[in-house]
């Protein structure tokens, strides 16, 4: 007994030092039934509902804008008690008739394109004003104008909290009890016109056409 109860005792100890991760992904809570979203297949005895999210990566905080991929909002419905082993790489994604299908990739790929559009930076206004009054710069003097200064950067603090909120709301990963949901990234620039989500893993197989 005292051997069983150490060991336990070194466990707890061992996850206190090595917590898990505070932006590990987490996923997205799954809406009530697989019809609250707009698509739904089933592969065997799960339910996949999909919804198609464009550039847009939606979040409880407040979406965030990314025009280098797009975004699918997925989440896997079972019987009761049901598990399932999930992980991104089980989804493609078929966009405007492509032949072969784009592949899902991981969260940290998508962090650097990402944008906020309710953030609103700093005013330019009084570094204009700055500007002008510097006498030019070297660009032949008496104060020149040179055109308006570049728009500030996005200070590193909202990027780290753009990013650690768009990994937590990612797809989760390994064993889990359903139902559960998250965001799938795939690479695309453009406009998708038509999208065929592809599932292809512990479940099954199946293909869910997505509404652009």
């Amino acid at each position: 007994m005292l051997t069983v109860l150490g060991a336990f005792a070194a466990a707890l100890c061992l996850h206190a030092q090595n917590p898990a991760p505070s932006d590990a992904a987490q996923g997205l809570p799954p809406r009530a039934t697989p019809a609250d979203y707009q698509i739904q297949g089933k592969a065997g005895s799960v339910t996949i509902a999909a919804e198609f999210d464009a550039h847009s990566v939606p979040l409880a905080e407040g979406p965030l804008t990314t025009n280098d991929f797009v975004v699918v909002e997925a989440a896997f419905f079972g019987p009761s008690g049901a598990r399932l082993t999930m992980t991104p790489e089980n989804f493609s994604l078929r966009i405007n008739g492509k032949k072969v299908p784009s592949p899902a990739i991981p969260a940290g790929r998508v962090l650097k394109s990402l944008k906020d559009p309710s953030y609103e930076p700093p005013s330019n206004s009084q570094l204009g004003k700055t500007t002008m009054n510097t006498g030019g710069g070297g660009r032949g003097g008496g104060g020149q104008d040179d055109g308006p200064p570049p728009p500030p950067k996005v200070p590193i603090e909202v990027q780290l909290a753009m990013e650690k909120r768009t990994k937590k709301a990612s797809m989760p990963e390994g064993d889990r009890l359903l139902p559960q949901a998250g965001l799938l990234f795939f690479e695309f620039g453009g406009k998708a016109r038509t999208a065929e989500l592809i599932y292809d893993g512990p479940a099954g197989k199946a293909t869910l056409n997505l509404q652009p």
